[in-house]
C-alpha cells in the first residue's frame, strides 16, 4: 500500500542528459558485442551524426520526465550455447547470453550514471563493494581476500569466508522488494520510477546454438 502510494505522487525533477554525454557514452561502447533484437550494431551508434545523437538526447529526456521504458527495449533475444562436453539433452548444459536492444543499453548508461552519482554523493556504498563499481575489478577483489588470508597466517588468526551464488537473480527478484528499498533510502523518485518502468514486463525469445562436430 505504501508502495501504491509513492507511485501515485509527483516525482522529483529529473537530471537531463545532454547531447555531449550522449556521445560520451557512444564512445566507450565496445563494438565487439553482439548486436540486439533490432540488429543495430554499435560500430553504426559510433558513426551517428551530431544531429542524430541530439535526437537521442531529447528522445533520452522525455524517458526521463515520463519515466517510462519503452517495451521494444524489454525483448529480449537469449542464445543459449551448448558447453563444451555437456550433454545436449539438459538445459543445464546450456549457457544463456542475453542480448539487448543498443539504443536501450545507451538509456541504462545513462540512467546508471545518475544512479551512481546518488550513491557516491550520498556515501551509500560501502568501500569494499565491489560489484557493480568502476576500478573495481574481481581481480582486485581476489588480491584483497589473498592479503587478508595471507596477514592473517602470519598473525596465527584464522580466516572464516561466505561465497553465496544466487541464481536467476533477476528472473525470481520480487520487484517491489527492492522499489521499497529505494524508498526508505529516499532515493530521487524519477530514479525509481524508471526502474519500476524497467523492471517489469519482459519478455524473451530464446534460441539455441548446438555444437558441432569436425571430421
Amino acid at each position: 500500500m505504501a508502495l501504491r502510494s509513492y507511485f501515485l505522487s509527483p516525482a522529483s525533477k529529473p537530471h537531463l542528459t545532454t547531447p555531449e554525454e550522449v556521445h560520451e557514452a557512444i564512445r566507450v561502447l565496445k563494438v565487439s558485442k553482439a548486436p540486439g533484437p533490432n540488429s543495430i550494431l554499435k560500430r553504426a551508434l559510433k558513426h551517428l551524426p551530431k544531429q542524430a545523437v541530439s535526437l537521442l538526447a531529447r528522445i533520452f529526456n522525455t524517458l526521463l520526465c515520463t519515466h517510462h521504458i519503452p517495451q521494444t527495449w524489454k525483448h529480449a533475444r537469449v542464445i543459449s550455447i551448448l558447453k563444451p562436453g555437456k550433454d545436449p539433452a539438459l538445459p543445464s548444459s546450456y549457457r544463456p547470453i542475453t542480448l539487448l536492444d543498443k539504443i536501450g543499453k545507451l538509456f541504462e548508461k545513462i540512467l546508471l550514471a545518475r544512479i551512481l552519482h546518488v550513491i557516491k554523493e550520498r556515501r551509500m556504498m560501502r568501500d569494499k563493494q565491489f560489484g557493480f563499481r568502476p576500478r573495481h575489478s574481481t581481480s582486485l577483489q581476489l588480491a584483497h581476500l589473498v592479503e587478508r588470508i595471507t596477514r592473517n597466517f602470519s598473525e596465527k588468526r584464522l580466516t572464516s569466508t561466505v561465497f553465496l551464488d544466487v541464481a536467476k537473480a533477476f528472473d525470481t527478484i520480487w520487484i517491489d522488494g527492492p522499489l521499497y528499498k529505494l524508498t526508505l533510502f529516499n532515493f530521487l523518485s524519477y530514479i525509481v520510477h524508471t526502474i519500476s518502468s524497467y523492471f517489469r514486463d519482459w519478455m524473451f525469445k530464446v534460441s539455441f546454438q548446438m555444437a558441432t562436430s569436425s571430421h
